[in-house]
């Protein structure tokens, strides 16, 4: 089981201005840093924990073997309902996101019952059993917003299952002790490349796949699972600081519509019409990556104080802003119209500039 980076996934890849770091945060061997805007990691260094899979809102990280939603149809079928760490995934608990942790709750028969207090996978560093422990907690907290199903937790002596092929954190960092050694040109080579920073660059490739809007399959996983609770009269509003994988939104008055929120928006969740004249946003779609406020240079894109439960039974697009869209009197392009002469903001530019230049010509005739 390997570490995997998909750039084009990256938030940090659409955009320099992103501030996401929630791999870097979480990471407990430190191995994962950010080198020109973007995620970079030594694969020696990595314990495959998982937890930078869990906590990515776009899903850039991966394991290789394991597939979160093959994993939740698996434990549908189990008969144990008990969940602990590198027992049940090869993996820490924190690889399943909150939204799984929700998705799992309502689809199970029985209390899914997690054992956080025996997770040790972050060895020294306590990073994985908070955010574990942060993860169940939320989870619960959305669930009672809703439903009487919640996610047990126990604590008990549980002996850890270990990875057939397990290592220590000092034996992963020393190349001679790999599976216990080195054998042939071929091992050598791979040894030495999983001991050198893994950077990654971003290619045509990549930005044409940035281009796409894609839904992670947690979104899909936890909305499939929604429709099979029973819709209710009325429906919580809970504090947004009380969610971190979804949001509501409003636009303030200073909001230039530049395009750039919805152009760049991971998911499809800020969109607009072929006019540009108007900015509509969906929180079923929303990951709360923070992309679209990073971008925002007058900062009129703003979190609502509180998340309506309803969206996630009676998901809505809702018009965030509008715009007077009219062609310029110059050059006959479309721009969002404020008043005054009908004229772009790039046509006003260019008459201004030249303005200057007549009027320092004028002064040089004089002189």
């Amino acid at each position: 089981m390997n570490l995997q980076f998909d750039v084009a996934s990256c938030v940090r890849a659409t955009s320099k201005f992103s501030e996401c770091t929630k791999c870097v945060d979480v990471c407990p061997v430190s191995t994962i840093e950010i080198i020109d805007n973007i995620p970079a990691f030594t694969p020696s260094a990595c314990i495959t924990c998982g937890g930078c899979v869990g906590t990515c809102p776009t899903e850039a990280f991966s394991l290789s073997g394991f597939s979160s939603i093959e994993f939740f149809f698996k434990f549908l079928e189990e008969e144990s309902n008990e969940l602990v760490c590198q027992k049940d995934l090869y993996c820490c608990l924190s690889v399943l996101s909150v939204e799984h942790l929700i998705s799992m709750a309502i689809a199970s028969e029985e209390p899914v019952v997690m054992d956080a207090d025996a997770c040790a996978c972050g060895g020294d560093s306590d990073k994985l059993q908070e955010q574990l422990k942060a993860n169940i907690e939320e989870a619960n907290f959305i669930l009672s917003s809703f439903s009487e199903k919640e996610i047990l937790t126990k604590s008990s002596p549980i002996q850890l299952v270990k990875k057939e092929q397990e290592l220590t954190r000092e034996s992963r960092r020393s190349l001679f002790t790999l599976k216990g050694a080195v054998k042939g040109k071929q091992a050598f080579d791979e040894a030495m490349d999983a001991d050198e920073l893994k950077e990654f660059g971003i290619d045509l490739t990549d930005i044409s796949k940035i281009k796409n809007k894609t839904i992670p399959d947690k979104r899909k996983l936890l909305f499939s699972v929604l429709k099979r609770v029973e819709k209710q009269e009325h429906y919580e509003i809970i504090p947004t600081e009380e969610i971190n994988f979804t949001s509501q939104k409003f636009v303030d008055d200073s909001c230039t519509n530049c395009q750039i929120c919805y152009r760049i928006c991971p998911t499809g969740a800020l969109s607009s019409n072929q006019k540009f004249s108007l900015i509509n946003f969906d929180a079923m779609l929303c990951v709360k990556c923070h992309l679209c406020h990073d971008v925002c240079e007058p900062n009129a894109i703003q979190l609502q104080p509180g998340f309506e439960i309803k969206e996630f039974f009676e998901p809505t697009q809702r018009t965030l802003a509008t715009f007077d869209i009219q062609r310029c009197n110059e050059c006959g392009n479309y721009f969002t119209y404020t008043g005054g002469i009908k004229e772009c903001f790039r046509c006003k530019i260019e008459e201004e500039e030249a303005m200057e230049l007549h009027a320092l010509a004028r002064a040089r005739n004089k002189s």
